[in-house]
């Protein structure tokens, strides 16, 4: 079993970070889309969060997953939101939209997940052929500098009722030839009296900023606007290099 197999638990560990990214989103759109946006789209949308979000913003979303237990768990907090939203069960690298959507965005480090190039490429092109022309993609995830440390860890906690989730994410190995980091991630989980913990670990590829730049040369529908870090302050793009860690990639179709 995986974390994603405890979709309350995962959704816990990011609602911090809900509203802040939707805000952005927003201000995304407005910033790089020559038309009003009202349909969004979310590939590895996971708990929906940010599907559900948005779509109590007034926004029509459609959501894209594999992991059934996430998406069941959407189902049931739109239903208590009094929201809707598409859910589409399918592979982040090969799915079709049946209408173009206004933009897209995935925020925390899904696209990481895609451990061949030409995974990451085909995600690329899929999310390219959903968008309207014009329409943008909020990319977001973490390069590795050349200097980086191999070794990191973090950890924070958050708390919903009566549930306090503390997540703590430790890099087991990096192999910078073949480009994949192992990350385990550990959760404890107090519910009163009650301790739950969880640990989960799985490979991640890891990307420069040149070698981004490169995969997406090799997608031409797709135009790099700016870039951003995870304070998401729309006012204050910055330049792509090899300080950047916490990426966010406005990326446009042409």
């Amino acid at each position: 079993m995986t974390w994603y197999d405890f979709p309350r638990y995962y959704d816990i560990a990011f609602q911090s970070e809900t509203r802040r990214e939707a805000d952005f989103i927003e201000a995304a759109c407005r910033k790089y889309c020559p038309f009003r946006v009202r349909t969004l789209f979310e590939p590895a949308c996971g708990t929906g969060r940010l599907v559900a979000e948005l779509a109590g913003r007034g926004y029509r979303m459609t959501g894209l997953d594999l992991s059934e237990p996430s998406l069941a768990y959407l189902r049931r907090r739109l239903a208590r939101r009094k929201v809707r939203a598409q859910l589409v069960r399918a592979d982040m690298a090969d799915f079709r939209l049946p209408h173009p959507v206004d933009a897209a965005y995935n925020t925390f480090d899904s696209f990481r997940h895609l451990l061949r190039e030409d995974a990451a490429r085909q995600h690329l092109e899929c999310v390219a052929a959903s968008l309207r022309s014009g329409g943008i993609y909020v990319l977001g995830f973490h390069l590795l500098p050349p200097d980086a440390a191999e070794a990191c860890i973090e950890r924070w906690t958050e708390r919903r009722g009566r549930t306090q989730v503390t997540v703590t994410l430790r890099v087991l190995a990096t192999d910078r030839r073949r480009r994949i980091e192992t990350l385990r991630v550990s959760l404890l989980v107090r519910q009163g009296k009650q301790e739950t913990r969880l640990c989960d670990e799985f490979p991640l590829r890891m990307y420069t900023a040149g070698q981004f730049r490169r995969l997406l040369a090799r997608v031409p529908a797709l135009e790099l606007c700016d870039v951003y870090d995870f304070w998401y302050e729309i006012d204050n793009p910055l330049r792509l290099g090899n300080e950047l860690s916490d990426t966010v990639f406005i990326l446009r179709k042409r």
